[in-house]
């Protein structure tokens, strides 16, 4: 485990330019190039509220925020834009090594970074989505709390999480070409069995357990908190939060480092 942290910092060079590679090359030949990165958000806020506030009714009650559909877009497509980061990074996972299978004969490829380049990759389609909410905020709201710069820190213990679960399903997919299947299906369910489209206070108490065993749920609700309210998460939570990614990310890890010896014998 200690050799693959190593690993990692020593590679921090490659896996930004492996980033920005990825990103690029997401939108290259299109003719609006990176301009997607915050077009996409856009059009996926547009839609979401169609059919959430417009065809089905829905509103944010007994959260203290003000009704109206911009409110309501704001309020959701902030969840949306967070669980994406989470999606994204997953669904790619069980074939993040399949993908790149001319690297794993490569002896001095650190194969450990792959995970850490789609993480970085979310979250700089995250960043664009952030520009269009704080846009939509400031129009319906006016100035942000400034705790909100705090995001990235009420992030960070999530961010470890996936970095841990995605070190875990890209080498299980190796060896399990099926988890790609099964993985897509599961985060369409998290993403309905999170406080992404409605708040956690709208949740039937006799089916609220659900909601609190799930990961994303606190993530979700204190970004939110610091967004709009300005919350800022008890140091001694963070700190909590913080240990429980890193054990996750380290487990991770441990649990690729172990099992990519056999990479070369299936792939």
């Amino acid at each position: 485990m200690a050799s693959g942290l190593r690993t990692i910092i020593a590679s921090r060079r490659l896996i930004w330019t492996l980033a920005k590679r990825e990103v690029a090359a997401r939108y290259r030949g299109s003719a609006l190039g990176l301009v997607w990165l915050v077009l996409l958000p856009l059009l996926n806020l547009m839609a979401f509220t169609f059919v959430f506030r417009t065809v089905l009714k829905a509103r944010w009650s007994g959260v203290g925020m003000e009704e109206g559909v911009g409110a309501f877009s704001v309020y959701m497509f902030a969840g949306l834009t967070i669980f994406t980061i989470f999606s994204e990074v997953m669904t790619r996972s069980p074939g993040l090594v399949l993908e790149n299978s001319s690297y794993i004969k490569r002896v001095v490829f650190p194969l450990e970074i792959l995970p850490i380049v789609a993480l970085l990759t979310a979250l700089v389609n995250a960043a664009g989505s952030m520009v269009i909410w704080l846009v939509f905020y400031i129009i319906t709201f006016g100035a942000p709390h400034p705790e909100a710069l705090l995001l990235p820190v009420a992030l960070a213990p999530m961010c470890l999480v996936i970095l841990g679960l995605s070190w875990f399903v890209s080498a299980v997919g190796v060896y399990l070409r099926d988890l790609r299947q099964f993985v897509a299906p599961v985060v369409t369910a998290l993403q309905f069995l999170s406080p992404v489209f409605y708040p956690l206070a709208a949740v039937p108490e006799n089916v609220r357990w659900i909601f609190n065993i799930n990961p994303l749920t606190i993530p979700l609700e204190q970004a939110r908190g610091l967004l709009f309210q300005g919350d800022v998460p008890g140091l001694a939570s963070t700190l909590f939060a913080l240990s429980v990614g890193a054990v996750v990310a380290l487990l991770g890890l441990w649990w690729f480092q172990k099992t990519r010896k056999g990479f070369a014998d299936v792939v």
